[in-house]
């Protein structure tokens, strides 16, 4: 939706200036980063995410409220526990950074009724991002309710909303003329499902078939089921393009640091799916438009 019909919206609604908004918004979003944390650090180790009280990795002690402000904590502290004065992992001040911006860059482009399910999917992406970093995980926990929180979006946006918040809906809605827009919605679901997870899959088959090993884990595949059901299969396939070739950049930087040739280096590829989901949300129809342009 065009920026010069969001932001009448959005002022009309809250009755302040729309970058008022936006700056709320990114408060909220280091908050919801703090939170990501905890759910970062406790579900690869198969932890409760609500208790116990956050606390001291290194002593155990018990971090106060003034000691979980996100950011300003980490910086006040100097980056040490208060109590036991072990280093505190720069990650913490980074996911809070960076879900501030995320949501930042969202609520800017969003309109008032996908803002909230386009902020939880950002959440979503960076929370396995940093998971599959650290642990070369991703787990079904985040993916499995990320697959039906995907297909509810894609009934509810365009119930309230309309057909205009959805890249392959414009398309698809000549193609089942008379189906109810949300209906076509749930069809765009499952072929993005189809193309994001389902071309995987396929690619990670014909790799073992031919070179006799894993090319593709499980969890890559159903996190692209939920992009892929979630963005449409237009932005499910920009996504996988651009995770293939920034995760080949990475393997090639990596390869020429360590000095080896070694084809069958482990990279955790949800990291760069993460990257290419968030991208195709926040720009990816005006990167397909830019692309098909350049043929006419």
């Amino acid at each position: 939706m065009p920026l010069d019909m969001i932001m009448p919206a959005t002022e009309f609604v809250f009755g302040v200036p729309r970058w008022m908004v936006i700056a709320f918004v990114a408060v909220l979003g280091a908050m919801i980063g703090s939170f990501l944390n905890v759910v970062i650090h406790r579900l690869p180790r198969e932890q409760s995410i609500v208790l116990p009280k956050s606390a001291c990795p290194a002593c155990g002690a018990a971090i106060h409220f003034y000691d979980n402000i996100p950011i300003l904590s980490f910086l006040v502290l100097r980056g040490r526990c208060r109590s036991c004065r072990a280093p505190i992992s720069p990650r913490y001040p980074a996911v809070e950074a960076l879900c501030a911006l995320l949501f930042a860059l969202v609520a800017w482009r969003d309109d008032l009724i996908a803002l909230p399910f386009d902020i939880a999917f950002a959440a979503a992406m960076l929370s396995l991002v940093f998971i599959d970093s650290e642990h070369m995980i991703l787990p079904n926990a985040i993916t499995y309710p990320g697959i039906l929180f995907a297909l509810i979006t894609r009934v509810a946006v365009p119930y309230l909303g309309g057909a205009s918040h959805f890249d392959d809906l414009p398309y698809l809605i000549s193609v089942f003329p008379g189906v109810p827009v949300w209906g076509v919605s749930l069809i765009g679901a499952a072929i993005g499902a189809l193309a994001g997870g389902g071309s995987l899959w396929l690619m990670g088959f014909l790799w073992k078939r031919l070179r006799g090993v894993e090319a593709m884990g499980m969890g890559d595949i159903k996190m692209m089921l939920m992009v892929g059901a979630f963005l449409g299969w237009r932005l499910a396939a920009l996504t996988i393009f651009i995770g293939v070739f920034s995760g080949s950049l990475a393997g090639i930087v990596l390869m020429l640091r360590r000095g080896r040739r070694n084809l069958q280096m482990m990279l955790p590829f949800g990291i760069f799916l993460g990257i290419g989901a968030v991208v195709s949300l926040l720009t990816g129809t005006r990167i397909i438009a830019w692309y098909v342009s350049q043929f006419k």
